[in-house]
């Protein structure tokens, strides 16, 4: 549940947007990729939103269906335009994000009257955002969905924090805390963690803040340190995949669908998060976010790269 809309990315690499000659279009989102992803695994995937009643909206129900996520959670805003996030592309690590989401996205607009709670109750996964909580209705909306899930079987909150969206870090920790209590997994990297419980001198303080929290699984994504992971068994740390990097900004998207499949097939922790990571450096080697998500033989093939793959 959450964002969706059009990423316009640039085909020329490392020149700013005044400079680039053409660009390409693509499904974009978090959540919207997460699901794209899961879906490439063979899982039934659909994405609670909202688009524009325009061309761009159109465009992200036929991408959806191409994918084989299920669209008929998607509604439709009379008046607010679908968005659109133009990047620059400067690898390995400068990925400038430009979101045009004014005067409001529709997928913030979504209500709680709105929502398919039998849908939300019944899903092995429910996957929802940070960004989900940043303003009225669809902060209403998320913590609706929460509550009526009752923390059932696997109920992830990705921390996905994004500044612009927001008044500030702490306006975001007061929301992310009512939030917490009714997940089972959160993930975040190290910044995103910092904002829904504080700073901690470590990854691993950060996991267990998270744990703290109510939460049974933490994921702190590391980027180039790779991923640390704590649950009821213990703490992992897998190391990075080796990638030349192309765009960075799908990596943790791919992460996100992969973890969704690990937890289905109940996979260990340490699978889980070498199958995920390995997933997340696929993407980042590609330019596009939704069309570069994996197949299970794709990662598989990523994962004999690994420092650990011996």
């Amino acid at each position: 549940m959450g964002r969706v809309g059009v990423d316009i990315y640039p085909q020329q690499i490392g020149v700013g947007l005044e400079d680039v000659e053409s660009f390409a279009k693509f499904l974009g989102g978090s959540p919207t990729n997460v699901a794209v992803a899961a879906a490439r695994y063979g899982r039934r995937a659909a994405v609670i939103t909202k688009t524009g009643d325009d061309p761009f909206g159109r465009f992200i129900r036929k991408a959806l269906r191409g994918y084989g996520v299920d669209d008929r959670l998607v509604g439709t805003s009379a008046d607010l335009p679908t968005p659109v996030t133009f990047c620059e592309i400067f690898p390995p690590d400068d990925f400038p994000l430009y979101f045009y989401r004014f005067p409001k996205a529709p997928d913030l607009d979504i209500r709680p009257d709105e929502l398919d709670l039998d849908a939300i109750r019944a899903a092995k996964v429910f996957w929802v955002t940070v960004t989900g909580l940043c303003q009225e209705p669809s902060r209403s909306a998320t913590l609706a969905a929460l509550e009526a899930r009752g923390k059932r079987d696997i109920t992830v909150l990705d921390l996905d924090y994004r500044p612009m969206f927001w008044d500030s870090p702490q306006a975001a920790r007061d929301w992310v805390k009512l939030a917490l209590p009714h997940v089972t997994v959160a993930v975040g990297n190290r910044e995103e963690c910092e904002v829904a419980v504080g700073a901690h001198d470590t990854p691993a303080e950060a996991a267990r803040a998270l744990r703290a929290a109510g939460v049974s699984l933490a994921v702190v994504k590391q980027g180039p340190k790779g991923v640390l992971a704590l649950d009821d068994t213990g703490q992992v740390e897998v190391p990075p995949v080796p990638v030349k990097v192309v765009n960075g900004l799908g990596a943790g998207d791919a992460f996100g669908g992969a973890l969704v499949h690990g937890l289905l097939a109940d996979w260990p922790a340490m699978r889980i998060m070498r199958f995920a990571n390995a997933a997340g450096a696929h993407v980042a080697g590609e330019l596009a976010c939704s069309d570069a998500m994996p197949t299970e033989s794709e990662v598989e093939r990523k994962l004999q790269e690994a420092p650990d793959a011996a």
